[in-house]
């Protein structure tokens, strides 16, 4: 009998999903949590598929494969696009705009109400024709009706004085988050004159620093301890389905570095480094902290619940987790003293009322974190040193989480996903640690260049005293890198149709050259695999998007290019995958390329809507390496 909770956090990352509307099968974002979605570059229905390409977005007719096309490429302007959502005949994109507002210089001294502040004149430098230059930086948020594909319509603009950090999206309802920082460099500025501006309209005409308003009342922005008050944090929520509803918003100081969102709460990860106390002394017990912040999701509105903090800091979102109303976060303190890694690693459980209820501390000395996965009553860790430990750790007594067992094997673990309740996939880096031995600088360290191609492993966790690594596989040679590492979105996994799909920048070794030695890059693409208990990893081809390999003979340390992929999705039995210029279309049975959406052949309209043609793609053309 399988405990509970445990398939919740599996069926979470199955990318699988029948579209009620289309009848087929699709994937969609990966995502940490079941039932909350994450913004990404590239969203399907199952019918279209809707992405950002070279600045603008662009919404393509996916299904069937032989009458994919680009229906429409609607260009943004000053906008700069990052992530989207889409919802039935709803797309909202994150990005980012700069504002440049013109004030007569002489008009005077300004009304508090205009928000005109001492500090923006101050910061305005005068020009001979009697204006002052302010300058603004906003995230902003664009709500589209694509009902139309071919000319989706701006229904909504919103931006926010600040930068963007993350988003989660729960039915219709989208919940953002904002870091901005104060306008101010007087010497006695008030509270209205820093805190952060909003503006909302129905189009993305510039907006005139009159239109921009206070994001909250100074009174209404809430101050957690013991957070030092420097920055401004947004929480904010708007549906998508309804374009003349309320924007929720509230206000807290500080500066979010990681969020964390069930389907219920979202939590905001904050790390202080309180090295002085309220009067100025060192403190005593110096060392880094993390303060999260817990907020109520319901139905688009959201309440400040509490907040807790915990020693050391964390990876990234995947370093938290809520599981039966606990909350649970690893931390790395990090120290170093004497030439040698005095890092430790904890794991803590908080309690409905962030107050900490379970500890389990001083993990791993001398290392570090690398990837965490939390699965029901179990939770999962590696950290990393001199070879990849991979810590099975009870949850199920949130007073007294414990380590059940560890598996040490030369490499690590940057990513860690569920295959099933038992089993684990780890996408990282391979190390050999004999490679520059006697380079070290650090006592039990390894030294930088013995970390080599990317690693692929099924790790077996049913026994779990003794975890073991049953399958490896490892792409290329130093040098190699996938986004896929640093990035859960760029990883698709579906276990019903045994489908892995990487996106890959392949460096390899010319015969005789040192294994120290970064290798020259041959391939950028997306590796396409098998993958099941029985066969582990088996490769079924190689997809790239480059004609030839004159961009990988003019490469220098680093492989950049408009033709690499970053994302790939399917829908039925035809993978797409995407870089910045192209949409590639191949069939998952036998690897063969059906067609090429290339987003340069756009021909601009006077509406602002580019329309291009589709590249058919005859087999002579297709750059595809079947592996047999």
């Amino acid at each position: 009998m399988l405990e509970k909770g445990v398939m919740r956090a599996t069926e979470a990352t199955e990318a699988a999903q029948q579209s009620a509307d289309s009848g087929r099968d699709f994937s969609e974002t990966n995502v940490q949590v079941k039932g909350v979605d994450e913004a990404d570059i590239i969203k399907t229905d199952g019918d279209y598929i809707y992405t950002i390409a070279q600045g603008n977005l662009v919404i393509a007719k996916a299904y069937p494969a032989d009458e994919a096309k680009i229906l429409s490429t609607t260009k943004l302007g000053d906008f700069y696009p990052q992530e989207l959502f889409i919802h039935k005949d709803r797309l909202l994109i994150f990005g980012s705009s700069n504002y440049r507002f013109e004030i007569p210089q002489n008009q005077g001294e300004p009304a508090q109400e205009e928000q005109v502040t001492e500090q923006v004149t101050e910061k305005m430098m005068p020009r001979r024709d009697g204006y002052y230059p302010y300058y603004g930086s906003f995230m902003t948020v664009k709500l589209y009706d694509t009902s139309d594909k071919e000319n989706p319509e701006l229904l909504r603009n919103l931006d926010f004085e600040g930068s963007y950090l993350t988003s989660r999206k729960i039915d219709e309802n989208i919940y953002f988050v904002v870091n901005s920082y104060p306008r101010y460099s007087g010497p006695k500025p008030l509270c209205d004159d820093i805190v952060p501006s909003y503006r909302e309209s129905a189009n993305d005409k510039k907006p005139e620093l009159s239109d921009m308003k206070p994001i909250a009342k100074c009174t209404d922005i809430g101050y957690i301890e013991p957070v030092h008050a420097q920055n401004f944090i947004t929480i904010a929520s708007m549906p998508m389905d309804d374009e003349d509803a309320e924007v929720t918003k509230e206000v807290i100081v500080g500066s979010g570095q990681n969020v964390y969102a069930s389907l219920n709460n979202l939590y905001i990860a904050q790390t202080m480094w309180p090295r002085y106390d309220a009067i100025g002394e060192l403190a005593k017990d110096y060392a880094e902290k993390t303060v999260i912040t817990k907020f109520t999701l319901k139905k688009g509105k959201i309440e400040f619940l509490g907040k807790g903090e915990v020693k050391g800091n964390i990876l990234n979102q995947f370093s938290m987790d809520e599981f039966d109303g606990n909350f649970r976060i690893a931390t790395t303190i990090h120290r170093y003293a004497d030439n040698k890694d005095l890092s430790t690693n904890n794991m803590y459980v908080l309690n409905k009322d962030m107050k900490v209820v379970g500890t389990l501390e001083d993990v791993a000395p001398g290392e570090s974190i690398y990837s965490v996965r939390f699965m029901g009553k179990r939770g999962y860790m590696v950290t990393f040193r001199h070879v990849d430990p991979l810590f099975v750790m009870d949850l199920s007594d949130p007073e007294n989480p414990s380590i059940l067992g560890k598996l040490k094997i030369p490499g690590y673990s940057d990513y860690l996903h569920p295959y099933d309740e038992t089993h684990l996939i780890g996408i990282g880096k391979e190390v050999d640690d004999s490679i520059d031995a006697d380079k070290v600088h650090t006592e039990g360290a390894v030294y930088y260049t013995a970390i080599q191609g990317v690693k692929l492993a099924i790790f077996d966790v049913s026994d779990v005293e003794n975890p073991i690594e049953i399958y490896k596989e490892v792409i290329g040679d130093r040098g190699t890198e996938s986004p896929a590492t640093s990035d859960h979105k760029a990883f698709l996994f579906d276990r019903e149709k045994e489908l892995l799909v990487i996106p890959m920048t392949v460096a390899e070794l010319k015969p005789g050259q040192p294994k120290s030695m970064e290798g020259e890059f041959t391939f950028q693409g997306a590796y396409v695999y098998n993958i099941n208990l029985d066969d582990g990893f088996d490769l079924r081809g190689k997809i790239t998007h480059y004609e030839n390999d004159e961009a990988f003979k003019k490469a220098g340390y680093y492989f950049r290019g408009d033709y690499s992929i970053k994302r790939s999705l399917y829908i039925d039995d035809v993978l797409y995958t995407l870089s910045d210029s192209r949409l590639q279309l191949n069939d998952l049975s036998i690897m063969e390329k059906l067609k090429a959406l290339d987003f340069e052949k756009g021909k601009e309209d006077d509406g602002g809507v580019f329309y291009a043609e589709t590249a058919a793609i005859t087999p002579e053309t297709a750059e595809i390496t079947s592996v047999q």
